[in-house]
């Protein structure tokens, strides 16, 4: 049997654009398709091309920034007032990138502190964003990373409080949803008032 050029036959191989693959099956996109958009996002807010709409970076004129490509590490000091400060406006993403270089160059004794810091702040962006499924689970995961901080935690860093604090944030919002949350509640104080990192 000939096929015109182009046509697969059984077992070609197509690429996984829509294609099939080399078993002869649909391709990821068309699978998804088929199956009614029913993957492990169909929840998702969606664009016309299925791309998810919330997993994009804010654009400048909604308060987001463009990713600092290796932020350079500040003193802890100035990195908690700065994370701070970007938390208090509404720029949990920017803090992140703060707190992800703190955690980078921390020595090893701290490291885990400042990565459940920078989860935190990837939680409230994810709330921020709309995605409540995202938001929970980097407010625990965080929030678990910084626990073991609670006694004698370093900086001037309230760990007990933002503990309670994401932890709070994360059952309010996997028990009321995001749009229940009230005005200005996606705030966490990484040091008690008064403390430069607070």
């Amino acid at each position: 049997m000939t096929r015109p050029p182009g046509s697969a036959g059984p077992g070609a191989s197509r690429d996984a654009r829509g294609g099939q693959n080399a078993r002869g099956g649909q391709g990821a996109r068309a699978g998804r398709a088929m199956r009614g958009g029913q993957g492990a996002h169909a929840d998702r807010d969606r664009d016309a091309s299925g791309r998810p709409r919330n997993a994009r970076p804010l654009s400048r004129e909604a308060g987001g920034a463009p990713p600092a490509d290796d932020e350079p590490a500040l003193p802890p000091a100035s990195a908690l007032a700065l994370a701070q400060r970007l938390i208090d406006a509404g720029r949990p993403f920017r803090a992140h990138e703060v707190l992800e270089a703190s955690w980078k160059a921390a020595p090893a004794a701290e490291r885990e502190l400042w990565k459940g810091l920078a989860q935190v702040a990837v939680g409230l962006t994810h709330a921020q964003r709309g995605n409540a499924r995202g938001a929970v689970a980097l407010l625990r995961r965080g929030a678990r990373g910084i626990s073991g901080y609670s006694a004698g935690c370093p900086h001037g860093i309230d760990a007990a409080g933002v503990v309670r604090s994401a932890g709070g944030l994360a059952d309010l919002i996997e028990r009321n949803g995001l749009a229940a949350l009230p005005a200005g509640s996606l705030r966490v104080r990484l040091g008690p008032a008064g403390n430069p990192a607070g």
